[in-house]
């Protein structure tokens, strides 16, 4: 099969799969439009603060599993054409293309949510370790500081500066395959805090909402 096709169903298949919105389908089963309340995002944080802990954490572990789904799971059900970093690129195809779903999803008139959860899914799929350094910088900053958007865009730059280290350790072999890998996730990590910009207005103001743990029952 043309590997052009094989690349545009992968890519079509991770978007539509990226773009089920369940932060809004879950508020919606709630009988809430997650749109039009709090920060009118769609992401997990939204719905943790108005629809409760519990969907909260729903929706990040299915925003989440639609990224990883894409970039893992996808790839193994394509046959091998038996070319060099075919493979490779793939993953990174259907990592990109869920996370695009997610940010302008089609079944919302192309208005979605900053792309975190679905990124940090997709990561985990094609580059775990320099999730694992950026999560672990996320979990730092966000309870010093209780701002979820300011730990997400630190996490981000982190990522990307790990994978660019990575690849240059001739003791991480497996990062040793050049720098497509880093190119991308820079640009991941570039996009995600492109989505954070009103986000970032407000911190630089000192308007940013910080994170409350104490919520509406679930």
């Amino acid at each position: 099969m043309n590997p052009y096709i094989i690349l545009a169903t992968a890519g079509l298949a991770s978007y539509l799969l990226g773009s089920i919105p369940f932060g809004f389908l879950i508020a919606r089963s709630k009988g809430v439009d997650i749109r039009t309340v709090g920060s009118k995002n769609i992401g997990a944080t939204n719905v943790f603060r108005c629809i409760g802990r519990k969907w909260g954490i729903t929706t990040f572990v299915c925003d989440v599993m639609k990224g990883f789904t894409a970039a893992f799971f996808f790839p193994l059900l394509i046959p091998d054409l038996a070319q060099p970093g075919f493979e490779q690129v793939i993953k990174l195809v259907c990592a990109c293309c869920s996370i695009a779903g997610h940010n302008w999803p089609v079944y919302l008139q192309f208005k979605g949510g900053k792309g975190v959860a679905t990124s940090a899914g997709a990561l985990l799929g094609i580059a775990p370790i320099p999730l694992a350094i950026g999560l672990a910088a996320w979990l730092i900053i966000f309870p010093i500081t209780r701002y979820v958007s300011l730990a997400s865009i630190s996490a981000a730059l982190i990522i990307s500066v790990a994978a660019w280290f990575m690849t240059f350790q001739p003791w991480i072999e497996s990062f040793r395959q050049g720098i497509i890998i880093p190119i991308m996730l820079t640009i991941l990590s570039a996009l995600a805090i492109w989505r954070h910009r009103a986000n970032i207005q407000r911190l630089l103001k000192g308007t940013e909402s910080r994170f409350e743990f104490r919520k509406k029952n679930d």
